[in-house]
């Protein structure tokens, strides 16, 4: 079954790792909106008229270039995407091409677009493109990245024994998830790269700025549930001890 973007128009998880950017930034960089109840006027409902779909591309939602591409009354053919249920490509994967005039050969994955299940595999399924191209100037060839559908045109390959093979999710004894040959049974590692981000590289790396809350205090416990309200909270905390008897009230 293909349902079109309109029905899936959210932003993919691995695009928001990756800019490690709050969801309210994103949403707020890729907002349309073309008419907005004013504020101070209580006696309007409040409504807004705004844009709901978008055509995702190459670029970052967040970024000015995807913008451009989707300007308010700009047309464009409609885009059918196939929903991923499991997603299981990430990148530093290496995968092998099952298309095309690269087909049969490995590469790694350079980079993900999750909205479009494309990924793009470094070095593979290239073609050239004219940039800079003006009336006084023939413009600059320069060699690009075609993307790939992660559903019918590549496929992960297994490091056991660097064949391709279908992936499933499955648990460790520990409950953790790990992607799993369904092939050969053998457990396909994470990519070191699929941790990068805007920031760092790997979370290892990064360093802590003044802004930033400590790892120490992220890591500890500071809430201990009670049958108490948040008033009667505050009120233990601070050694307030209340004695008074609430009047009686009666329901008719």
């Amino acid at each position: 079954m293909r349902i079109t973007r309109a029905l899936m128009c959210k932003v993919g998880d691995l695009t928001k790792q990756y800019s490690n950017l709050p969801d309210s930034y994103v949403k707020r960089s890729m907002e349309q909106v073309g008419w907005r109840t004013p504020k101070g006027l209580p006696q309007y409902l409040p409504k807004e008229v705004k844009r709901k779909t978008f055509r995702y591309t190459t670029n970052r939602p967040w970024t000015y270039q995807f913008y451009q591409q989707n300007m308010p009354g700009k047309r464009r053919k409609k885009v059918f995407i196939e929903p991923v249920k499991e997603w299981t490509f990430f990148k530093g994967d290496r995968v092998e091409i099952l298309v095309g005039r690269d087909k049969g050969k490995q590469g790694i994955v350079s980079q993900v677009v999750q909205e479009r299940n494309w990924i793009f595999v470094e070095g593979m399924n290239c073609h050239l493109r004219i940039i800079g191209k003006t009336k006084d100037f023939p413009g600059t060839v320069i060699k690009s990245e075609a993307p790939l559908l992660v559903t019918d045109q590549v496929s992960l390959v297994d490091p056991s024994d660097k064949k391709p093979s279908a992936v499933e999710w499955r648990y460790t004894e520990a409950g953790d998830p790990v992607r799993v040959s369904i092939r050969t049974g053998r457990i396909i590692p994470m990519p070191r790269l699929a941790e990068e981000t805007h920031d760092y590289k790997t979370s290892n790396t990064y360093l802590e700025s003044p802004k930033d809350t400590p790892a120490a205090e992220v890591s500890s416990i500071t809430f201990k549930p009670s049958l108490q309200t948040f008033e009667m909270d505050v009120m233990k905390s601070l050694s307030i001890n209340e004695d008074r008897v609430p009047a009686k009230s009666y329901w008719y």
